[in-house]
């Protein structure tokens, strides 16, 4: 590979927490590793899924749509002066209430001097034992996109999205030279023996995402038990090779902090071109849901 790369560092930030009942502590305890993150010369800081409340989708209850907001709403009008007094990029995710009785799983990104940059509305949904989100969410509409902020074009995507190879490269021929996944997830005790099995997959698929795209991919979990639910945590950072760049602890709320070198994207892309070889005009059965060989 090339050695001539422009270095272009942005350092970034992620709060892995551990989510209590109470909304307000929830968000102090967010705001308290912003300023952490952002203290240690964090410009993007990244939290994770529903950050503001306990992963309620381990039961289908109706009351749980009393916590959605709008966007523009409370959170954004709380988080934006932060973001403009801090100088950072702010990835914020939350429940929305989009429309009476049409709900989301949504990140709002709000740029450094506190303006709503974009928003992205989880677009796979999933519906398994403790993770009801069919229930609560309707499939995004925004489609994969980029969304460019003062310190670099930046791509989101939520959890369940995380193992879809489709998002990561739609998301990435946007644009996108960073890839956060706010996420939560974890185990239950019926699955406990493969726990640690899940966990290597779900970050050797994402690593792969870094590999495939020739981009930084950004994982913030939360972690501890929440009913029936033990997040593992493991937030991390990955480069465009595949190498983990910081990886947070499996069972203790951190803030993390570590550089990007967006170099490397041009750098990885020269010596792995696999963006250049892909064959396109070959690719037309992958909108199909099944290639059934009956069928004409």
């Amino acid at each position: 590979m090339s050695s001539n790369t422009n270095r272009e560092i942005v350092r970034i930030g992620l709060v892995q927490m551990a989510c209590g009942e109470a909304a307000e502590d929830n968000r102090k305890a967010a705001e308290q590793g912003i300023r952490q993150a952002a203290g240690q010369g964090a410009q993007i800081i990244c939290l994770q899924e529903l950050f503001q409340m306990p992963y309620f989708c381990q039961t289908e209850n109706h009351e749980h749509f009393n916590q959605a907001e709008e966007v523009p709403g409370p959170t954004t009008q709380a988080m934006s002066p932060l973001a403009a007094e801090l100088g950072v990029v702010l990835i914020l995710p939350l429940f929305e209430k989009r429309s009476t009785g049409l709900y989301h799983n949504t990140a709002v990104v709000l740029d450094a001097d506190g303006s709503i940059a974009g928003r992205y509305r989880k677009m796979h949904i999933p519906d398994d034992p403790g993770f009801y989100e069919k229930f609560y969410f309707t499939p995004g509409d925004t489609g994969f996109q980029t969304i460019s902020t003062r310190f670099g074009k930046i791509g989101v995507l939520i959890c369940w999205d995380q193992w879809f190879p489709e998002a990561a490269r739609l998301t990435a021929l946007s644009g996108a030279q960073i890839l956060f996944y706010p996420t939560a997830i974890g185990y239950q005790k019926f699955d406990e023996a493969v726990a640690e099995k899940q966990a290597q997959a779900w970050q050797t698929i994402q690593k792969a995402h870094s590999i495939a795209n020739g981009v930084f991919t950004v994982v913030v979990n939360r972690v501890g038990r929440e009913d029936q639910l033990n997040f593992w945590g493991r937030s991390f950072v990955s480069d465009p090779f595949g190498e983990v760049l910081v990886e947070a602890s499996s069972k203790e709320p951190e803030v993390l902090v570590t550089d990007c070198d967006l170099g490397l994207i041009e750098e990885t892309r020269q010596g792995w071109p696999f963006l250049r070889d892909r064959r396109v005009d070959a690719y037309q059965n992958m909108t199909r849901l099944f290639i059934d060989p009956n069928e004409t």
